[in-house]
């Protein structure tokens, strides 16, 4: 689940007497807090059979990029069937398909010959909704066969082979889940990381926030947010350099995170260059659709390089997302400015 409380994850800006961007401390800023889905609450229980999974703990669970599982799942061949609020994570299920897929290309198994073998799968076992994930699978030489309730047999061909016992498959899965943080562990990350986010709203306990993020981390290495926040931290001292290192490290963790995301992209345009900033933007508003800051931004940067086109539907995004407001007006504005 969620919680209700919105953490300070963007830098956010308020416009200058020019017309372009200044950066302001959120605290201090009449600029509109982003919308966003905040950090996850972590999980509550002890069975990583009932747990959802990101991409990118998937990836780090099995030694997979994300690209390649965004790959899988763009291609229709393998993807996370689960989703909450606006994101989409992996089953338990889910995994064991991975599991399986990664040892038949691991065996030497051509990927087109998988797709081709769950294909032939699909249409002989029609109720079967997830091949991987469902059935018994093994690589014998450069061949995938499959086992059920019939018997263990070649999917393209039908015939049926010697049967292989692959009972130990579930419980791979689990030794790999139980690697991660336990439950207590999360919460305990969770609960240093709202204090982190109490404590970074003055000043004088910047220090003490710093610590109670890098607590967090040390419980739990994949809560991007709180490297997300450091990095504001940084930013705040005057420390950029410092600042987009964590930004990128909160990506290797989480590489849909639209905070990190945006103020990478912020940060592009703050320093000129329009271009650099785009897809981080692109990004942000396609992992978070109601992330209306990245929405703006996106649309002023397609401006700066000369594709109002492209900025319009951003502009009324932004306005259905934040319909009144000093930035609500300049959106408005740049619409008008388009008749």
């Amino acid at each position: 689940m969620f919680v209700n409380e919105q953490d300070d994850n963007v830098i956010h800006v308020v416009f200058g007497p020019d017309g372009g961007y200044r950066i302001s401390p959120a605290l201090e800023t009449e600029a509109p807090a982003p919308i966003r889905e905040p950090a996850p609450a972590p999980k509550e229980h002890d069975d990583p059979l009932a747990d959802l999974y990101s991409r990118a703990e998937v990836a780090r669970l099995f030694g997979l990029t994300e690209g390649r599982l965004r790959y899988w799942d763009r291609t229709d061949f393998l993807g996370p069937s689960a989703r909450r609020g606006r994101r989409r994570y992996y089953t338990f299920q889910d995994l064991i398909g991975v599991r399986v897929a990664k040892g038949l290309l691991d065996a030497g198994i051509p990927l087109q010959e998988v797709r081709r073998s769950l294909s032939a799968i699909r249409d002989a076992l029609p109720k079967v909704v997830r091949p991987l994930s469902e059935l018994r699978v093994i690589a014998e030489g450069h061949a995938m066969l499959v086992r059920d309730e019939a018997g263990t047999f070649e999917p393209q061909t039908g015939q049926l082979v010697l049967d292989f016992s692959v009972e130990t498959l579930k419980d791979d899965v689990v030794q790999k889940l139980r690697q991660e943080p336990t439950p207590g562990e999360r919460r305990q990350a969770y609960a240093r990381y709202l204090e982190g986010c109490r404590l970074d709203e003055e000043e004088a306990t910047w220090a003490q926030a710093e610590q109670a993020y890098r607590d967090a981390l040390a419980l739990d290495p994949a809560l991007a947010s709180a490297y997300t926040n450091l990095g504001n931290l940084r930013y705040r001292q005057g420390d950029e350099p410092g600042a987009i290192a964590l930004y990128r490290r909160a990506l290797e963790v989480d590489a849909e995170q639209p905070e990190a995301l945006y103020n990478l992209g912020f940060l592009e345009a703050e320093h000129g260059r329009p271009q650099g900033a785009l897809p981080y933007f692109e990004k942000a508003v396609a992992s978070d659709p109601g992330f209306a800051d990245a929405h703006f931004h996106l649309a002023a940067a397609y401006e700066a390089v000369g594709r109002p086109g492209a900025a319009g539907p951003h502009w009324q995004a932004y306005l259905e997302l934040e319909p009144s407001g000093e930035w609500a007006d300049e959106a408005r504005r740049r619409l008008a400015s388009r008749a």
